[in-house]
Order: C-alpha cells, then sequence, then structure tokens
C-alpha cells in the first residue's frame, strides 16, 4: 500500500479549506463579526498545518496510486476535510456538539443537506456562507474524483464511459493537471453564471451567492429556512430550473457547446434525461395543482437537489421519491442509480426476452444508439449497483428505525441519504429534528451520506482487495 502516495494527495485535498477560512476571515473582517472570526482562524491554521504536513510526507513518494488506493484516499477525503469544515460549527456559539457538528459538514461535503439547525435565519452570516462553501467545494472534489479516478476501466462501476466524458484521455498523467484546472475553472465559471442570473432575477445578493453554491453541487443547504422566501416571481422560478439542469445534465455539455460539437451525438444521455424529465412531468400534467412549482419539484428530484417550493406531502411524495432514485447524468454531482444502469437494465431484459422468442436474432448491445457498446462487466456492474442500492436502504431504514421515526419516515430518510437528496415537503419529511437523533442514527447517516455518494461497490472493492486474495 503507497502510503506516502496517499499522504501527498490527502494534503492537496486539505488544503483548499485553509483557502476557504481565509475568505470567511476577510468576510468576518470587513462587515465586522469578529466573534466568529477566532473560529475561521483556527480553520485556517489547522487545515493548512494538516496539509502541508501530509504533502511534505509524500512529496518525494511515487506518485502514483492504483485504483483500491484511490478508492482509500476518497474516504479520508470525506473523513478528514469533513473534520476540517466541522471546527467552525463547533466553536461557534451555537454549542453544536462535536458529532453534530461533524454531522453538519459531511452533509454538506456530500451534497446531502441534511442541517441540524432548525432556525437557519438567526445563524451567523459568515457560518451560512461556510455552510454552502462546504458544498460547493464537495462539488467540486467530487466532479474530480468522477473524472480523474472513477473513469478507471479495470473497476468501470461509475460505466463514464458509456456516456461523453469530454476528454478522450483523462487517464492519461500527463494531461491531469490540466483536466483539472479545466474543471476548476468551468465549475466556478458556471456557479458564477448562475450567482448573475440570480441577481439579474432580483434574488438579493447574499442568498444567490449561497444558493449558487447549493445549485452548482446539487446540494440542499439554504441561506434561509424555507426556499419560498428567496424565489417568489415566475422569472426567478425560471432561472431556479435553468440551474436545476446545468447541474443535473452532463458537466462538460456547456463546455462543448463553446467548442460547436456535435452534442446530440455526443450527448445522448442529456437528451435522454430531459425527454425523461417531460415524461414525468406530463404524466402528472392534469392535476390540477400542477404549476410551475411542481415542474421545479420534478426537476430538483431528477438531480438530487431536493429544493422544493411546494408540500404535496401524500399526494405525490412516493413519486418524487422514485424520480430520485433515478438520479441526473453520470458526469455530474447528482447520485441515485443513474439513468445509464436503468438503461442497460432495461436494454438486456429486453434483449434476452427476444433471444428466447427468436434465438437467432442479433442483438444490438449499443448504447443510446452510438458506437459505445454494452458489455458484460457493464451489465454485471449495473445489476449489483441495482441491488447494493436498495441493500442500502433496507440496512439504514433498519437501524433507523430503532430511533424514534416511524417506518414511513425511516424508509424515506433512507433514500434521501443514499440519493444525497435534502428533505423537503414535497417528500413529507419536512420536519426532522436531526440534532436530536440517536448517536446510532447520526453515525448511520453519515456513513450512508458517504456511501451513497462514491456507491456501496467502493467498500466491496476496498475489502476485497485488503482482506481476501484473488
Amino acid at each position: 500500500m503507497n502510503f506516502k502516495g496517499i499522504s501527498y494527495y490527502l494534503g492537496l485535498f486539505c488544503l483548499p479549506i485553509s483557502f476557504l477560512a481565509f475568505i470567511n476571515i476577510l468576510y468576518s473582517s470587513y462587515f465586522d463579526f469578529f466573534l466568529s472570526i477566532n473560529s475561521y482562524i483556527t480553520t485556517l491554521i489547522i487545515s493548512l498545518t494538516i496539509g502541508l504536513t501530509f504533502f511534505l510526507i509524500g512529496k518525494n513518494s511515487l506518485k502514483k496510486i492504483n485504483f483500491i488506493e484511490q478508492l482509500i484516499l476518497i474516504f479520508l477525503v470525506y473523513t478528514l476535510v469533513s473534520a476540517l469544515i466541522s471546527i467552525p460549527f463547533y466553536l461557534s456559539n451555537y454549542q453544536v456538539t462535536l458529532l453534530n457538528s461533524f454531522f453538519e459538514s459531511v452533509s454538506g461535503l456530500t451534497g446531502t443537506g441534511f442541517s441540524i439547525f432548525e432556525n437557519i435565519k438567526y445563524l451567523d452570516p459568515t457560518l451560512i456562507i461556510w455552510r454552502s462553501s462546504s458544498q460547493w467545494i464537495g462539488g467540486l472534489y467530487f466532479l474530480i474524483f468522477l473524472i480523474i479516478i472513477f473513469s478507471n476501466k479495470q473497476f468501470n462501476f461509475k460505466m463514464n464511459d458509456l456516456t461523453f466524458s469530454g476528454d478522450g484521455s483523462i487517464s492519461s498523467e500527463n494531461n491531469i493537471k490540466s483536466l483539472i484546472l479545466k474543471i476548476f475553472i468551468l465549475y466556478s465559471t458556471l456557479s458564477f453564471v448562475i450567482f448573475i442570473l440570480l441577481n439579474l432575477a432580483e434574488v438579493r445578493m447574499f442568498n444567490s451567492l449561497n444558493l449558487s453554491m447549493s445549485l452548482i453541487s446539487n446540494s440542499g443547504f439554504l441561506p434561509t429556512n424555507t426556499l419560498k422566501k428567496i424565489i417568489e416571481t415566475n422569472f426567478q422560478k425560471i432561472i431556479f430550473i435553468f440551474s436545476l439542469l446545468i447541474s443535473m445534465l452532463n458537466f462538460f455539455l456547456i463546455l462543448n457547446i463553446f467548442k460547436k460539437k456535435i452534442l446530440i451525438r455526443e450527448h445522448k444521455e442529456d437528451l435522454y434525461l430531459i425527454i425523461l424529465a417531460v415524461i414525468f412531468i406530463l404524466l402528472i400534467y392534469f392535476n390540477e395543482n400542477m404549476g410551475i412549482e411542481t415542474t421545479i419539484s420534478i426537476i430538483s428530484s431528477l438531480s438530487n437537489s431536493g429544493l422544493s417550493l411546494t408540500n404535496e406531502g401524500n399526494n405525490l411524495s412516493l413519486y418524487f421519491l422514485l424520480i430520485a432514485c433515478i438520479g441526473g447524468s453520470v458526469i455530474s454531482n447528482s447520485s441515485g442509480i443513474k439513468l445509464v444502469r436503468f438503461y442497460i437494465l432495461t436494454k438486456t431484459t429486453g434483449a434476452e426476452i427476444i433471444k428466447l422468442i427468436s434465438p437467432n436474432s442479433v442483438v444490438n448491445r449499443n448504447m443510446y444508439a452510438t458506437g459505445r457498446k454494452i458489455t458484460d462487466d457493464n451489465i454485471k456492474n449495473s445489476f449489483l449497483i441495482f441491488i447494493s442500492f436498495f441493500i442500502s436502504i433496507f440496512i439504514l431504514s433498519g437501524i433507523l428505525i430503532v430511533d424514534d421515526i416511524n417506518f414511513e419516515n425511516s424508509f424515506k430518510l433512507s433514500i434521501l441519504t443514499i440519493t444525497n437528496t435534502t428533505i423537503s415537503g414535497m417528500f413529507g419529511i419536512e420536519n426532522m429534528n436531526f440534532s436530536n437523533l440517536l448517536t446510532t442514527s447520526k453515525v448511520s447517516l453519515i456513513m450512508f451520506m458517504i456511501i451513497g455518494k462514491i456507491e456501496l461497490i467502493s467498500i466491496f472493492l476496498i475489502i476485497k482487495k485488503l482482506f481476501f486474495k484473488d
């Protein structure tokens, strides 16, 4: 095991937290929030110290780490970076326990959006920005993981190769730095575009800043108690839908629009997702309560954001949960099973039925009518992810039901945790006091928020590598 190589990259992932802390120090100084400035100074010192220490330990080591070591690195990043992000929560004046602080930071870093704070409007503005920036940096990190690490062809359970990746040689060592820079620039640009659009829609600048960080990362933290206090006019709602679509579709779609590439051929997955969203909207179009708010709920569920303006409750909560299980593009911050895997399993099932009826038939294994072929490994991984997804839900709901949570809410909460989707009225569990949950429930939610982001199969691969010989 190349521990020094892992240490080198872990240090690099810790250092940006010191930059976020520095930004909050400047913000606190400018707006005279001196009561909270010490917590960010502490975070800056600790994150800088830990980051540089790990960086220097692995500086002269072999930088190449295998896929299992990369998975271990991801787990360590989510754990250590979340611990660093939790420092301002723990040192704040709101008497947040260490476990609750860590819970809040993991929820932000994974983009889930579960919060131990009940009244956001009473929080220090610097802490609200800190919550939002944890989502933003978490979304950036996951895109780097997704494109650099999960594009491994040996264990291709994310199946990035079946959709357009934006770069034909992402596994090449020579272009990793330039690719990370490209991801950062595009991610930052899209965040800024959403911020500008929200400002043009006359959303308060502070709310626009925080909401743009939530939307680009498909997260659920808000700068207020409810989205209705931010998004009010129809124009604001249209901008909100557009922002959700940006984060739901392929990360490289916008880039390729400017490059004037053949979008329909290269982005068939995005086309299918838009068609699917339209179908979901049409299925309830004739409902008398159907409006732009319901459209927002559908797009928000599909993108695994969970932000909503409706309180559909018992009527459509199951419908939205099923949509959330699908998720957005493979190359996005969304979670869920993914449309690609549903497509593979459906097409494979249909092909097997055709073989039974007509054994001599030639089965088409093209993905989305493109030149990419569906392999046996794709089928096997899709089935494993599908099964492990529901195994995770039943395990987590079984743990949560021991707490003071009824069966329905524990099952819904499990789905939202595994899909990294925040709770809201449209799912029928708007009011959930996470700070009062049992320790076992909080720890379980923390574990499955991370598992939901990187898939349960990652743990199986690590266990197989560490404890079982091939």
